[in-house]
């Protein structure tokens, strides 16, 4: 928020108290303490009647520098906090004759110690990356309410990225950012998952650690800096470093917990009965036997809201009058291959026979008086699930297992942003802190039930809400998204400032969620979602099956989505790295070529993996307009070569795109294009990609048993030499249009 008038003067009612120079300082262990009064200490008398600054640095984990901020200490513990991981590492702490300096791993804080002259320098490797100049930090009174603040230096050519899945523009300088989840659509600068963490093209980032409400203005109030400020007496941030982006998103994924890693099937397509549709069993099995007859692939089935009686969301028992005989229905549809997901929320409807349970045993979130929560928004006189109650988890969570062990693989856990701050929780937590952490608790618990029933790696949910820490969650999706080109782009937008953000994985819904589709939105949507990590077709008020958009839409769906299961081999391997070091899979291209300051501000075309450039196409007629960095591509699709560091605008038809891939590339597809599940290791086609002379390359493929593969390339003047190890079947090799098979897992070929 805003606390000044203009640069110079402050907002009425407005008494800043900034920290002005460091008085005293103690180190304990590895904490260094330092003492910052509200003014320069000239005598003793200067001691008394007014505050100061304890200020607390540590580290924990390499790299990371955390910095607390207190003006009084002594309030109640607040509750929650976000589940940090800390690491055993090397503190060094130097004590100079104007400053201090605290390091960790490549990461330094340089505290200025001249009287009258408070500064916080941060530096990474010995390059400067941003200060807290004087008067930066300090503690704010406004109207009655006390606030913390910091103020961070930003270059003039620095963009800032992140803070969750914003849909406002991509670079965040010049916007006002509230961390605080909202209900909000993708159209507005409302979030579903709001992330108080940004990352900027410098190389660093910056983590405010509270799930409460984070206010950044990112160069809006003073146009060199962003400012973040948070309600109430405490302030901790957390400086990380990196040698470039993606190891600033390696350290903030080691600090704030990895993306789990999605089961295989989940990378296939998903298809939804849509929201307010009227469906029941013959509806189901007409949309999955008409995928499966008009041959396009299908892995998911989603039954979104009304499986259930409308009023009595949630009460988890299928509709009698759509669904006599789930469990058969359920079994009917994994013996066609297919697996389930149904609709849930965290809300429980006064009609459902629930209700009365979970009010009867404290189940429910109360108010003040210990009367139970209600409100008739989203459903008539519904009460919120209390996951600070562990029997009230366990309660929730029995119904599911029930579904579980009925045939159900996944849960779509919707809502969880709609949270109301004057209530009671059953473990005292802090209402205003919990407004944004509720969605962890919520999506932690299933996630986890999901984990301990069906295996480590089979765990997968739909999930709209997010915080710090819900990467280890997936999959997520963006929301309610309009059926028009401009929600199409909006929502990249969001995706990218998202896996900016911590998160790995990211989805939406095709064609778009609200109002009707046109056949030619429908037909470019799906380029996109079967070129996104995951895909899902879903609506609101019509069904999303392709034949109800045109025969050519079928074929769109089908190309794309054997497409997809094609690529398997690649795409799965690229998730397991973004599992091991947080990277996300589908990113921005700034993240992956932050040498081309051309890529810094691109938002409309994005990398699949670190080898995949795609650029859906967001008008109707059929023109984009992309930039490739430099070296050699080829788009996959038409085989035609291209030389980047270019801009190139081209107009493609229903069947193509631009789907590029990097020189010297090594990608492993298949042609097994019934599911997304199969064997990564047998009976590959292996397609070489524009490779120069004298390169030595290697390419790890590993399959979702845990078994790996590896390929390796020496290219010299003449002839290329390509060597399998660990895979098995019949493997072929394609190199400028020509086959070749490995009998043997080896083979040389003429250049």
């Amino acid at each position: 928020m805003k606390f000044t008038d203009g640069y110079w003067m402050l907002k009425e009612g407005t008494v800043h108290s900034n920290a002005i120079e460091i008085y005293d300082y103690q180190i304990k262990g590895k904490t260094l303490v330092l003492y910052a009064p509200f003014k320069s200490i000239q005598t003793k008398g200067d001691t008394l009647n007014m505050g100061m600054l304890s200020i607390e640095l540590d580290s924990p984990i390499e790299d990371v520098i955390g910095v607390k901020a207190y003006h009084h200490i002594g309030g109640l513990p607040n509750q929650p906090q976000f589940q940090l991981n800390e690491t055993e590492h090397e503190i060094i702490i130097d004590e100079k004759d104007d400053c201090l300096i605290y390091t960790s791993g490549k990461a330094q804080a340089v505290i200025k110690t001249i009287k009258g002259k408070y500064e916080l320098s941060f530096y990474y490797d010995g390059q400067l990356k941003t200060e807290s100049l004087f008067k930066s930090l300090g503690y704010v009174e406004t109207n009655g309410t006390a606030y913390m603040k910091e103020e961070l230096t930003i270059a003039h050519n620095e963009y800032v990225y992140g803070l969750g899945e914003r849909f406002t523009p991509f670079i965040k300088n010049g916007q006002v950012v509230d961390i605080y989840n909202k209900d909000g659509g993708t159209g507005s600068e409302q979030s579903y998952k709001n992330i108080p963490f940004y990352i900027t093209n410098q190389s660093y980032g910056i983590f405010v650690n509270t799930p409460g409400l984070v206010s950044f203005e990112v160069a809006s109030e003073k146009v060199s800096k962003v400012q973040f400020s948070t309600e109430g007496e405490v302030l901790h941030y957390y400086f990380i470093g990196g040698q470039d982006m993606k190891d600033v998103l390696v350290h903030y994924t080691s600090l704030t917990g990895k993306p789990s890693l999605p089961p295989a099937w989940s990378f296939g397509l998903w298809l939804s009965t849509s929201f307010l549709t009227d469906y029941d069993e013959a509806t189901v099995n007409e949309f999955i036997d008409g995928m499966l007859e008009r041959d396009i692939p299908l892995d998911v089935f989603h039954f979104d809201c009304c499986w259930m009686d409308e009023f009595e969301w949630c009460n988890f028992k299928w509709n009698p009058k759509t669904f006599p005989d789930p469990e058969k229905m359920l079994k009917r549809i994994h013996d066609k291959g297919v697996k389930i997901c149904v609709w849930i929320n965290p809300y429980i409807g006064q009609k459902s026979p629930l209700f009365k349970e979970g009010m009867e045993n404290g189940y429910l979130l109360k108010r003040a008086d210990g009367s139970v929560w209600q409100w008739d928004m989203w459903q008539a006189g519904m009460g919120l699930v209390d996951f600070t109650n562990p029997k009230a988890a366990r309660w929730y969570l029995s119904y599911l297992e029930k579904l579980i062990d009925m045939g159900v693989d996944s849960f779509k856990t919707d809502f969880g942003e709609r949270i109301p701050t004057d209530v009671v929780y059953y473990d005292h937590s802090d209402p205003k802190l919990m407004h944004n952490y509720y969605t962890h608790l919520y999506n932690e618990a299933v996630f986890n039930l999901l984990k301990n029933k069906r295996g480590e790696h089979e765990a997968c949910l739909f999930a709209r809400s997010a915080t710090v820490g819900g990467q280890q969650f997936p999959v997520h999706w963006g929301g309610d998204c309009v059926s028009v080109y401009a929600s199409m782009a909006e929502s990249l937008r969001g995706g990218l400032s998202f896996t900016l953000s911590g998160f790995g994985y990211w989805s939406h819904d095709i064609g778009g969620f609200e109002d009707g589709c046109s056949p030619d939105l429908y037909k470019r949507w799906s380029q996109f979602g079967l070129l996104s990590t995951h895909s899902r077709y879903h609506g609101s008020g019509e069904y999303k099956v392709p034949w109800q958009y045109g025969e050519e839409a079928v074929a769109v769906t089908r190309q794309f989505t054997k497409l997809k299961l094609s690529l398997m081999p690649y795409l799965y391997t690229q998730s397991v790295k973004t599992h091991q070091t947080g990277i996300p899979m589908m990113r921005a291209m700034v993240l992956e070529f932050l040498e081309d300051r051309t890529t810094h501000s691109l938002d409309n075309q994005y990398m699949l993996g670190d080898q995949l450039l795609v650029a859906p196409i967001l008008q109707e007629n059929g023109e984009v307009e992309y930039y490739l960095p430099k070296g050699i591509w080829t788009n996959i699709l038409t085989n035609k070569e291209y030389e980047g560091g270019n801009w190139i605008k081209e107009t493609h038809g229903y069947d193509s795109l631009p789907l590029m891939v990097r020189e010297n590339t090594i990608l492993v597809t298949s042609e097994n294009q019934c599911s997304a599940q199969y064997d990564y290791l047998s009976d590959v086609m292996i397609k070489l990609y524009h490779i120069l002379p004298n390169q030595t390359l290697c390419q790890f493929v590993y399959g979702d048993d845990g078994r790996m593969g590896k390929v390796n390339v020496v290219s010299q003047e003449k002839e290329m030499t390509i060597t399998l190890d660990g895979f098995n079947g019949d493997n072929k090799i394609c190199y400028q249009g020509e086959e070749y098979l490995l009998s043997d897992h080896k083979i040389t070929v003429k250049l």
